[in-house]
């Protein structure tokens, strides 16, 4: 059986277990990476965990460098949205080698990338990726409507509330935390308003964020029952 039989077909034996031995090794790479930030590790452990790391990411390398070598496209891979995933799980082990570049390893979070390397074959990761195809249109357009929400918040609380908390709120940038927070209905309660008009412009924001977090949710909902309503056609079809 050739390479891309094994690597892409997991309706063979071989594919199979190749599957398998992929996800289990992005679990175990999400376990260990979970593991290095508990505080107070032994020396031991951290150098276990590291050799873990490296063995781990060379496999990855391997496997990567395996799927590109069995596609069909190999750019096309490269360039695919599960190649670039592929491709980020492990380039952020190879910057943090050689030359000292230890600021760069804030990419290390990348790493978090392997989790969504488990859905490959999901239905239900293709079925939400559709949902987002149909409503892109509308999701963009909130986005873009958000986005002017954010900013007129914050320049709303900051004439309300910059004269009495000056140090709270210095501009509209500084506001900008509290109108996430506040439209997001997050409210981590760090920055609140104490005047008046500060206090009524809060619940008016209140209520719009209400809002920002509900239709987006209606809208993947009604594309996603769409997407379902059209694979039952496609299913009825094929009888």
């Amino acid at each position: 059986m050739d390479i891309k039989a094994i690597v892409e077909e997991s309706d063979t034996l071989p594919g199979r277990v190749f599957d398998l031995v992929v996800q289990a090794l992005i679990v175990l790479s999400i376990v260990t990476f979970s593991v290095e930030t508990l505080p107070d590790l032994a020396a031991g452990t951290r150098e276990l965990l590291g050799v873990a790391e490296v063995v781990i990411t060379l496999l990855f390398t391997l496997e990567y460098f395996l799927r590109l070598y069995a596609a069909e496209s190999r750019v096309g891979y490269a360039l695919s949205f599960y190649g670039l995933i592929d491709l980020l799980a492990v380039l952020p082990f190879y910057i943090a080698s050689g030359v000292d570049l230890r600021s760069l390893r804030i990419f290390r979070l990348l790493q978090l990338l392997r989790l969504m390397k488990l859905f490959r074959y999901s239905k239900a990761i293709r079925r939400f990726s559709r949902a987002l195809v149909i409503a892109r249109e509308e999701i963009l357009l909130f986005s873009v409507i958000t986005a002017m929400l954010l900013y007129l918040a914050s320049v709303g609380i900051y004439y309300f509330e910059h004269a009495v908390q000056p140090d709270a709120f210095k501009s509209i940038f500084h506001s900008l935390w509290w109108a996430v927070a506040t439209l997001t209905t997050v409210g981590y309660g760090d920055i609140y308003p104490i005047t008046t008009g500060g206090k009524i412009f809060t619940f008016v924001v209140l209520m719009v964020g209400l809002g920002i977090v509900a239709v987006p949710a209606g809208l993947l909902a009604s594309a996603l029952s769409q997407v379902g309503m059209e694979e039952r056609e496609e299913q009825s079809q094929g009888r």
